[in-house]
């Protein structure tokens, strides 16, 4: 007798236990799609006309390849995310690593080339990104809940999820600013690359796997956080299929391999060190300043600090209130291990990181859905390597998936225990209001993001102790009241931004721009003695801050202006001009008006070499050979002086002032 073969079962897929049959609504495919699209448009409509903000700067309107539009291609390809905002080497790498996300830069920039400069064009765009993203996360979810027994359950857990992401508040900074794109082609593009890589096994076409892995290649292009798939793609065909591991490897080896080739890109563009964290507050959250030095946070303070955070991401993931755009230092403050926010979340992410490998291994769903949180947001979360800010809304977009799975998982498993009967109205009704709660939340917080001013003047409640946007709302102040007209300025809106601006350097002894805001605040106040000492003080912890010499220089020019026309001090005028010719021998107001000065306290021989080099820099400018010839009439050189003169009546003919002084000077002239 031949023996028989033994069969190895593969491992059953946990099913679901509730019962939603005969609710006609959860296998409604179409009318689930067209209320999850509106939704998630609905909702983030009244972003459309709302104008640049916040990094848009850096990726769009001040980045010289984005502006260059098509031409600009090349140049996004070739450098650093960074280098088109800064345009000098070095600065691109502010933060550890170095960014390379050319793909929705390419995208601003073919934008840019047909639209221009158009705010509305980018955040329809968004929200269409957008929302194509909710319904990919919808067919995906519906094809992993593919429950033969259950039919219906799939579209409930599929429903419930997506239209719980739609509405949530805390997406509002990803898709209310257009720069936070990168974060949702990322997500979309993930999302896909998984969708077509369940349809290759389940359809036995590996073509799909192919083009799931080429979407893959791409979307890492747009965040590198997309890498992180690397590990839910096998993990997934794990709980939601009965692929052994031979065939989960075969299905994952393509994206290994686009994610390798993305490596090589990135590396030969940005080189292959992360780099060391640089030592500065703003870019760095976990260094702190000891006399005047940054020093490094001790280990047990830097993870004590980011364990925090991360209990912070799960209360607004729940509460979602209030959010704010800015988590720099000290929003979140340094924390020890003696805080009980830390332990809690200590804790709390232990548990839930063993009990989600443990659920996993048994293919629970509700195991996947941590594990998906836990996975994603891993390489946002400082534990790897720091990212540059404490945490970010931002930065949970990805995360969020898992948490609202979860959610609609465990809310199926609660009505399922108290009420059989009426589970599938009663889940629809919480979802539903839960939604109308959080989509209200939304709708508000999008005002928010109007412009940079409402943002930062409405966050400011919120993060009181950011030395960040201490400095961002006095910076909105000062172009405010610098760009309105002469009679509309409001000088008390200037005292309000310096004592922004001294909260921020409270908070960040060494913050070198709010000196620097300090010293143009004061200057506006014609405080010019402390609007120097200002930026004398940016200018000890960067010797080399090129807008601190510049407005430095600037200054010193506007006090000798002040000083010698106002005051009629025209030595402590010619001590400040001296200052300012020596930082600006070139610029032409600093040469008239020291040349003026000089004149006026009677050194004329000074007076007409500074006013002959201003006619040199300024031809055509009939006042300054007026000034000239009156200095050569003041030295009893009146010859001389009906030639400038003369040359002033030719540039501005029959000027009174002008005849005036010819006349005077012929009178002088002895060889008239």
């Amino acid at each position: 007798m031949s023996k028989k073969k033994k069969i190895k079962k593969a491992m059953p897929i946990a099913t679901p236990k509730v019962s939603i049959s005969n609710f006609s609504f959860w296998a409604n495919r179409k009318l689930q799609t067209i209320i999850l699209f509106g939704a998630a448009f609905l909702f983030y409509a009244n972003t459309l006309n709302h104008g640049y903000t916040q990094d848009d700067s850096i990726v769009i309107t001040e980045n010289m390849y984005t502006t260059d539009g098509l031409s600009g291609i090349p140049g996004i390809l070739s450098k650093d995310t960074f280098y088109g905002f800064f345009k000098t080497e070095g600065k691109s790498k502010l933060v550890s690593g170095g960014r390379y996300r050319p793909l929705t830069l390419v995208m601003f920039a073919t934008g840019y080339q047909f639209f221009g400069e158009s705010p509305f064009v980018g955040h329809l765009m968004n929200v269409l990104w957008f929302c194509l993203t909710c319904l990919m996360l919808y067919w995906l979810l519906l094809k992993l809940f593919r429950f033969e027994k259950e039919p219906e359950y799939a579209g409930m857990i599929a429903f419930c999820t997506t239209l719980l992401f739609a509405v949530h508040p805390i997406h509002t900074e990803v898709v209310a600013n257009i720069k936070g794109r990168d974060e949702i082609i990322t997500l979309l593009g993930s999302l896909a690359a998984l969708y077509f890589s369940i349809r290759a096994y389940r359809e036995k076409n590996q073509t799909l796997n192919i083009i799931g892995a080429v979407i893959f290649f791409f979307t890492l292009f747009s965040k590198e956080n997309a890498i992180t798939f690397l590990a839910i793609i096998p993990i997934t065909f794990w709980v939601f299929t009965k692929a052994d591991f031979g065939k989960i490897i075969k299905q994952t080896i393509p994206f290994v391999i686009a994610a390798v080739g993305f490596l090589v890109v990135r590396g030969s563009i940005l080189g292959w060190s992360l780099g060391e964290p640089p030592l500065e507050l703003m870019n760095n959250p976990f260094v702190k300043v000891e006399g005047s030095r940054y020093v490094p946070f001790s280990s047990g303070e830097q993870f004590a600090t980011i364990f925090h955070t991360l209990g912070h991401y799960v209360k607004l993931l729940f509460v979602p209130h209030p959010l704010t755009h800015d988590y720099y230092p000290r929003h979140i403050d340094m924390k020890s291990f003696g805080d009980l926010s830390v332990i809690l979340s200590l804790v709390g992410y232990v548990a839930a990181l063993a009990w989600s490998l443990f659920a996993t291994c048994q293919r629970k769903p509700v195991g996947y859905a941590v594990l998906f949180y836990l996975i994603t947001l891993s390489i946002v979360s400082n534990l790897a390597f720091p990212v540059g800010t404490n945490m970010a809304e931002r930065l949970i977009f990805m995360p969020s998936v898992g948490f609202c799975l979860l959610f609609a998982l465990g809310l199926s498993e609660l009505f399922e225990k108290l009420n059989q009967s009426r589970v599938s109205k009663n889940i629809l009704y919480t979802i539903i209001g839960l939604s109308l709660i959080y989509g209200a939340g939304t709708f508000v917080r999008n005002q928010a993001w109007k412009d940079n001013f409402t943002l930062f003047t409405t966050d400011i409640k919120t993060s009181k102790n950011s030395a960040k946007l201490r400095n961002a709302v006095a910076g909105e102040l000062l172009n405010k009241y610098g760009n309105a007209p002469a009679n509309q300025r409001d000088e008390a809106s200037l005292t309000v931004a310096a004592n922004h601006l001294k909260e921020a350097i409270k908070i960040h002894p060494n913050y070198k721009n709010a000196y620097l805001l300090l010293g143009n605040a004061h200057n506006y106040l014609k405080k010019y003695e402390e609007s120097i000492q200002y930026y004398n003080k940016a200018l000890q912890f960067d010797g080399g801050y090129t807008e601190a010499q510049n407005n430095l220089g600037l200054t010193y020019r506007d006090a000798g202006k002040y000083y010698g026309e106002t005051v009629q001090d025209f030595n402590k005028s010619i001590q400040y001009l001296n200052k300012a010719f020596q930082m600006r021998p070139e610029d032409p107001d600093v040469v008239r008006l020291l040349g003026i000065a000089n004149g006026a306290s009677g050194n004329h021989p000074k007076a007409i070499e500074l006013l002959t080099k201003f006619t040199q820099l300024k031809p055509d400018n009939a006042q300054g050979f007026l000034a000239l010839g009156t200095s050569f009439l003041n030295a009893g050189r009146a010859t001389e002086a009906i030639g400038a003169l003369s040359k002033a009546n030719q540039l501005q003919p029959n000027d009174p002032n002008i005849l005036r002084m010819i006349e005077i000077a012929k009178n002088n002239n002895p060889n008239q």
